[in-house]
Parts: structure tokens; sequence; C-alpha cells
């Protein structure tokens, strides 16, 4: 058999079925491999495509602006002192200083970390205080404290939930609830928002496909400070056999004459909803977030929940702080008073100067529908310089003829914060 030549045996390797783009050479240092250039990933295609926008039209970005000092009705930027409606402060907690305290004596009892998960070694007295407190609040069994709120969606629902069921939830259900569906497996079936109409009709399509159904809503939306009709949905899910969720993150400490989120606001006993669930971050002052409901359900996310099962337990400081702003809650609830009424002042401010605030009901969240979003970098630019700070919503948040500006309402805004800012949006009408 005659031997193939060198120039034989390297056209015989080009017509080979090797892909072209496979080759046993390394690239040379000045080429680049979109495969492992992250410039190339479509994330930071679209940052950079906002970027260029942003140069494009002369605006400024208003995101990750240095604030110094509290997030509190005031804020500080570059030395200057403005009135803030970008914090979730609701109560003005954040920086109490009955909080800091008791931040400060947790550190000092229990250092800055409990360093291990609580399941291993790191369960510590205040967890369990703090659980109780969340518990009672909630009229139900238990509750559990973890690291993250949007963790605690994403963990609860991902734990409880399997391919064999169903998640039915509103369209304008946070990021958290979305993934934790995801992450289950289960069918996922989005609702128009607020429309207990069309969930029904789903549940009639598609209960009778699924073993468990979970019906996942807010307590407050927070693009647009409205509500769902609460004694409806416990209706739809006792006669469909579903479990209600409940995501309080925006509602504890503003729904309710005295804060008790919208369980209060109906005047429902807390045990008819399934899951509780909210954040520890905005009126209770520190980061963290929680879940409550029945023993049953406790029980299960204590010991499989990878979010806490698998994660440092809350810090002492962030457990002290948000116990003690739970405390001052109950203890002052004129403190409510005072938030709902700025709310509802702001609320009305802006309809009569003909400003589209969507379906907001003017309770601690006021949006400005402007229906562009330059426009809304714009106005938050301008509201900038008169001593205003609020942030845009932008598509792809929000639809862009949905773009605004989101105002975070405090208790601690006073009557001439609310009246100034009206004028100063006035003159810019």
């Amino acid at each position: 058999m005659r031997r193939l030549s060198a120039e034989e045996k390297a056209e015989l390797l080009r017509e080979s079925s090797i892909p072209p783009q496979i080759t046993t050479e390394p690239p040379r240092p000045d080429q680049s491999d979109r495969r492992t250039d992250l410039s190339s990933t479509p994330g930071y295609q679209q940052v950079s495509l906002m970027r260029q926008g942003a140069a494009q039209f002369g605006v400024a970005s208003p995101f990750f602006r240095l604030r110094a000092g509290s997030s509190a009705a005031h804020s500080h930027i570059a030395g200057r002192e403005l009135i803030n409606f970008s914090s979730y402060n609701y109560l003005g907690l954040a920086g109490h200083p009955e909080v800091s305290a008791a931040a400060k004596a947790a550190i000092d009892e229990y250092g800055t970390s409990v360093s291990a998960s609580r399941i291993v070694s790191g369960e510590r007295p205040f967890h369990q205080a703090l659980e109780r407190a969340l518990a009672d609040f909630y009229e139900v069994d238990d509750a559990l404290a973890l690291v993250s709120g949007h963790a605690t969606n994403v963990s609860v629902i991902g734990q409880l939930l399997g391919p064999r069921d169903l998640i039915l939830h509103d369209e304008y259900a946070h990021n958290s609830i979305v993934l934790g569906a995801k992450l289950s497996g289960a069918q996922r079936l989005p609702f128009p928002h607020n429309d207990w109409q069309s969930l029904t009709e789903l549940l009639r399509t598609h209960r009778r496909q699924a073993e468990r159904c979970l019906i996942a809503v807010e307590g407050i939306y927070s693009m647009d400070g409205d509500y769902p009709d609460l004694p409806r949905l416990l209706e739809i899910k006792k006669r469909f056999a579903a479990w209600l969720m409940v995501d309080e993150a925006h509602s504890l400490g503003v729904l309710g004459p005295s804060g008790g989120g919208i369980a209060s606001h109906f005047s429902v006993d807390g045990r008819e909803v399934d899951i509780w669930m909210g954040t520890l971050s905005k009126t209770l002052a520190s980061c963290g977030g929680f879940v409550a409901g029945s023993q049953e359900l406790i029980d299960q996310l204590r010991y499989l929940a990878p979010g806490f099962l698998y994660s440092v337990g809350l810090s002492p400081a962030d457990g002290a702080a948000a116990l003690q702003a739970l405390k001052i809650l109950q203890r002052e609830p004129e403190r409510v008073s005072r938030l709902q009424n700025g709310g509802q002042r702001l609320l009305e401010g802006f309809r009569e100067l003909g400003i589209d605030p969507g379906p907001s009901q003017g309770f601690a969240i006021v949006p400005w529908i402007v229906g562009s979003s330059l426009r809304a970098v714009q106005l938050s630019e301008q509201l900038l310089q008169t001593g205003i700070d609020v942030q845009p919503i932008l598509y792809p948040a929000v639809p862009e003829r949905r773009a605004r500006l989101r105002f975070f309402v405090s208790s601690e805004h006073s009557a001439q914060d609310i009246e100034g800012t009206l004028t100063q949006i006035a003159a810019l009408l």
C-alpha cells in the first residue's frame, strides 16, 4: 500500500469533518474570542446601549448616586440637602436611636456575624425572639427569618412547589416571585394585574391538571402603589383548593390603621393566608426577609429551604434592629397615620396638577407617569437641581409608555416637604 505524502495528509485533514472553528492552535494573545469576551454578552451590550443613549441625549445617569448619612426623609448628595423620595424607610426607623442602640448592643454581645448557618452553629436567641414576634404580629404559628428578601421568595417557592404543580402570579409580581416559580419547575401562569376574574378563568382551565397550586400576589405593588382585593382572593383560593402567598415587602407598616399590613386593612384573620412573606429592609429598618405561617410550613422550610439551610444566619445587628423596629411600629401607630396622610396629600396634589399617578391608592408609593424614559430621566435631574431626590423607573422595568418617577413617602416627611415638592413640580409643568 502506497504511503500518503505529507501534502496529501494535510489535504485530507482540511477536508475532514472537524468543525472549522475548532483548532488545536491556541489563540494568539491579541486575538479576541467572543465565547469568553464578557463585553460581547447580551447583558453588557444592554448596559452599553443605556450609556450610549444617555450620552446621546446629554443626560446624566440618575443611578448609583452617592448619598451621605442615613436613608431618611432628607438625603445629602454632593454636600446638598434634598427632600428624599427615593427611600423605603417608610416609618423613619432606619437611624432611629432605639433601633441603632439595639443593633450596637447585639454586636457587643454576639459579634458582627453568627459565622455559620443556623442549623450548624449559628442559632442565637435574637433569631428566635424576632421570629416569635413576627409570628405573633401575623397571628400565625411561626416564622422564619432569612438573610435576603429576594432569596426568601426564590427559596420558599422553589422548595414548596414542583413539576406537577401550578403557580399563578400577578403579572406585576416581583422578580423574586418569578424566579422562585421558575426554580420550582412548576407550570407558571401570570394573570393580568389585580384581575381576579382572569385568575378565576385560569384556575378553571388549569387547576385540575396540577397537584398543588399557589397564587402569589403582593400586599402593595411597588411600581404602582395599589393593592389586591384580599377577601376576593381568599374566596378564590378556597374554591380552587390553592395556597395563597402574599408578599408584604411594601405593605407591612403601610397598610392598615396601625400598619398591620393588608390583612389589617381588610380586617382579615392572618391565618386565612397560607404564606406571609416580607422583608426586613423597609419598615423594619434592617436587612433580610421572612416567611410566616403554619407550623407545618415553617418546619419544612427550616430544614429544607436552600436559602435558609445553606446560608449564614441573620447577623446580630440585623436581627436586633428588625426586632426593635417591630416593637416601635406596634408602640407608635401615629407613625403610620403620618405616613398615610402624607401619601394621600401627595396623591391629591398630583391629581390637582393634572399628573397621572396611575392606580396608586396613596399609601406611601405615588408614581408620576410621564410616558417616556428620556422624559423621566430629564425630570429626575431637573427636580434634583431644585432640591428633590426622586428616581426614574424606565423601560424595560416598565413599558416605555408607562415610564415614571416613583415617589416613596415617609412618615417623617413634613407637610412643608410635601407642599414644597408640589410647588416645584408645578413649576416644571
